[in-house]
């Protein structure tokens, strides 16, 4: 009896170890798809309905790269915060494709958020600074909103420069008082450029499908191009800045990062609308598309006339090279390339940086009161002083651009007025659409910027050129998409239009990309 006891208790152990192995084979067959570089939404949208794998899969397999590479494995230092409702909020997202409701293309996506956009969940909103470690938003911003009605999984925050890298000068990109040095996913050794650095870094590694950024001069289409991916700025409007930390009223926006042109469409299309926190977004109620993808065409570079941007030849020999090729392989697409010397003149940038001292003094005070009573921050004067005494925050840079803003008075001042409207003159009227409109442009192209410097905490950040500064000035839109490699380091190529052309700009971008596919993903290490 008793031989038959154990006999029966042997069985049924060596069934339960293979029930056990066959279903963690089966569920790292489920999951495997994420580490492939090559996912993207629509192919795991179709996973979903195939029903390979759930959308808490996906979550958990997303946690555990994150784990394995950012904070192990390569240390990118890219992701700031976990959010540790995530597997909880994927679980009720697969209830709901259980039942048959799917909310649309972003519906169990995976997404990371610059730390500078509110959530109003267990993770702060800190803009990197100690000062803010502790700070938690009263309410969603207009975007974490916009994801979340749209299915979007809100895995976590990711590090940034400092403020969006308007503290003081000089500084290092991607590097905060709060997460430190985010690094380059190509090489660690090397910068990941702009403020929204994590979110290129992340997407870049496939930490997550996808990630906003912020820009107001380079912010997001400079890391974009500097770690291989894409990266949209629309036009200041189409998304709301309501619960993002400001910069600039008349330059700041919210945008996707993403690997690629349609990925960025398919989310673009998600975070438009009017919001009453944000009075330009007003003007997209009629200008915004609500399906930027379905249109894209890879033939769409067929009859445009591009404008060739000139004024950077001969500033880098390598993205030289790689930008002649762009335009003969645009050439061979249909597309009739003309020369543009100049855009903007170059006095913008003085009245730019006046326009932002001013501006950022107002947004930060009324930012700092939407966090209501009990905030430890309540003005500049207060983060001033709270870096003045912090062993971290001014270890390595200083605070100029605060001291500068809080010196400056409200925006009823004339130095303010004139500045701001001496740059939208330059930027859009004897700017952008003048020189759209004289030589009949579709878009113009530029190289976005040079290859990633070594990172020097010393010194600084070392730009040999950037040009973002046409698109930022006039609040236009760009979007920046891999051009190739110098030596390994990825470089884009900026398409740009005038106010409300993103899905011309798209479709462009989506043409180029489609016809040269040169994005690859980085080698990383992972443990």
């Amino acid at each position: 009896m008793k031989k038959t006891v154990y006999t029966l208790k042997f069985v049924l152990l060596l069934i339960a170890v293979c029930v056990q192995w066959n279903q963690g084979m089966h569920a790292q067959k489920k999951t495997a798809v994420v580490l492939n570089d090559a996912i993207d939404i629509t192919t795991l949208q179709e996973g979903y309905r195939k029903k390979t794998y759930s959308i808490e899969d996906i979550t958990q397999a997303y946690l555990d790269r994150i784990q394995a590479v950012d904070k192990n494995g390569s240390q990118l230092n890219s992701v700031l915060t976990i959010n540790t409702d995530a597997i909880a909020i994927a679980k009720a997202l697969d209830k709901e494709l259980k039942a048959g409701k799917w909310r649309g293309p972003l519906h169990g996506v995976p997404v990371l958020l610059k730390d500078n956009i509110d959530t109003k969940d267990k993770m702060p909103t800190t803009a990197g600074s100690r000062a803010l470690a502790n700070s938690f938003p009263l309410q969603d911003s207009f975007v974490a909103q916009k994801l979340r009605e749209a299915g979007a999984v809100i895995i976590g925050k990711t590090n940034l420069s400092e403020w969006a890298n308007f503290r003081g000068a000089p500084s290092t990109s991607g590097w905060s008082g709060l997460g430190g040095q985010t690094k380059n996913a190509y090489d660690v050794t090397r910068n990941p450029c702009g403020s929204s650095s994590g979110s290129a870094v992340a997407v870049a590694a496939n930490l997550a499908l996808f990630a906003i950024g912020t820009e107001t001069n380079g912010s997001i289409v400079c890391p974009a191009h500097a770690n291989g991916i894409v990266g949209l700025k629309p036009t200041v409007g189409l998304i709301s800045r309501g619960g993002i930390i400001p910069i600039s009223f008349t330059q700041d926006t919210a945008g996707p990062m993403t690997r690629t042109v349609k990925d960025a469409a398919i989310v673009l299309g998600w975070l438009t609308g009017v919001d009453t926190r944000d009075s330009k977004t007003v003007a997209s109620a009629t200008m915004a598309v609500k399906d930027y993808a379905s249109a894209l065409d890879a033939n769409s570079l067929k009859g445009k006339r591009i404008g060739v941007y000139v004024g950077v030849n001969g500033k880098n020999k390598e993205v030289y090279v790689l930008y002649q090729k762009a335009i003969e392989d645009m050439k061979a697409q249909g597309a009739t390339l003309v020369e543009i010397p100049e855009i903007t003149p170059e006095e913008i940038d003085m009245q730019s940086f006046t326009v932002m001292l001013y501006e950022y003094k107002q947004g930060l005070n009324d930012y700092f009161k939407s966090l209501g009573p009990n905030a430890a921050i309540k003005s500049v004067a207060d983060l001033i002083e709270f870096n003045k005494k912090d062993a971290v925050e001014l270890k390595h840079f200083n605070q100029l651009y605060l001291e500068m803003a809080q010196s400056k008075n409200d925006l009823s001042t004339e130095e303010y007025k004139k500045a701001l409207e001496a740059m939208r003159i330059n930027s859009q009227e004897k700017g952008i659409d003048k020189v759209m409109n004289d030589f009949k442009l579709d878009a113009i192209i530029a190289p976005t910027g040079t290859p990633a410097w070594v990172t020097d905490l010393k010194n600084g950040d070392k730009f040999t050129f950037g040009t973002s500064g046409p698109a930022a000035h006039s609040g236009y839109p760009s979007i920046t998409v891999p051009m190739g490699y110098v030596e390994g380091l990825p470089v884009g190529i900026s398409f740009v239009g005038k106010a409300w052309s993103e899905a011309a700009l798209l479709n462009l971008a989506y043409a180029y990309e489609q016809n040269t596919k040169h994005r690859h993903a980085p080698n990383l290490a992972a443990n």
